[in-house]
C-alpha cells in the first residue's frame, strides 16, 4: 500500500492497521515532534502492537539548529534533520496502557539476534499515520539467552532530572515501570515466552520510507 493512500484512509478514522502497513512512530517532546521514522506493521490487536523497522533506514531526529550536530536530551530550540540507521533490524513490542516497549535486535551485516532493549516510554497513541510516544530516556539491554541485563543511560535519566526535564517524582515513577519490565522478563511473559531468533519480515512487505507529507512533523496538540 502507497504511503499516501493509508494517509487518506485513516484520516477520518483511528481504524486499526493491517498487517504489512507503511506507518510512522513519532517521538515527541513538549508537544514537538523530536523523532519520527518509518516502521512497518507486524501485529495491531487490542492486546498488543508489534512493529518492525528495516535496516538500513532514514529517520528524522532531532538536531541543533546551529551546529547540526544530534541531540541526546531537548534543548529550547531543534530542528529535524534526516538521520541514516543500519546496525540493527528491530522488532517492537507494546501493550496497552504499558509505559515501556520490548524491542528484539538482529544485526544487519550478519543476521545474528543481538539481544532484547527495553524502552522506556508513554504508551503508544494512535494517529492518523501511525503512533506518537514520549521517550523516558533509561532503558535496559538483555542478553539474548535472557540470563543477564544491564541499564542504560543512567546518565541521561539523571541529566534530564537536573535540566529540570523531569521531576524527581517523574524519575520514581520511571523507576517504578523499568522494575515492571523487568518483572515481565523474570515471568518469562511476552516476548520472552518463546524463542524470537529466527523471525524473518514477510518477503512480500515493502520496505517503508518517510512519507514528504509536513504535517507529519509539525507540532502536536
Amino acid at each position: 500500500m502507497l504511503f499516501g493512500s493509508l494517509l487518506g484512509q485513516y484520516s477520518s478514522r483511528m481504524e486499526r492497521f493491517r498487517t504489512g502497513d507503511p506507518i510512522v512512530l513519532r517521538d515527541l517532546w513538549d508537544g514537538r515532534v523530536w523523532s519520527a521514522r518509518p516502521m512497518t506493521v507486524v501485529k495491531d490487536e487490542p492486546e498488543e502492537t508489534v512493529l518492525f523497522v528495516w535496516a538500513p533506514f532514514v529517520m528524522k531526529e532531532a538536531a541543533d539548529p546551529q551546529t547540526g550536530e544530534f541531540l541526546r536530551l531537548p534543548t529550547p530550540e531543534w530542528e529535524l534533520r534526516d538521520k541514516r540507521r543500519d546496525r540493527y533490524r528491530v522488532l517492537s513490542f507494546a501493550w496497552p496502557d504499558v509505559a515501556h516497549a520490548v524491542l528484539g535486535l538482529w544485526e544487519r551485516a550478519t543476521d545474528r539476534f543481538a539481544g532484547w532493549y527495553v524502552n522506556l516510554q508513554t504508551p503508544l497513541r494512535r494517529t492518523a499515520f501511525g503512533f506518537d510516544t514520549i521517550d523516558h530516556f533509561l532503558d535496559v539491554e538483555i542478553s539474548p539467552d535472557l540470563e543477564t541485563w544491564t541499564w542504560k543511560d543512567e546518565d541521561e535519566l539523571a541529566e534530564a532530572q537536573r535540566l529540570g526535564l523531569l521531576s524527581p517524582g517523574d524519575v520514581v515513577s520511571i523507576r517504578a515501570e523499568s522494575e515492571r519490565a523487568l518483572e515481565r522478563l523474570e515471568r518469562r511473559q511476552p516476548p520472552f515466552d518463546r524463542d524470537w531468533s529466527r523471525w524473518r519480515p514477510d518477503p512480500n512487505w515493502v520496505e517503508p520510507r518517510l512519507p514528504d507529507d509536513p504535517a507529519i512533523l509539525e507540532a502536536t496538540a
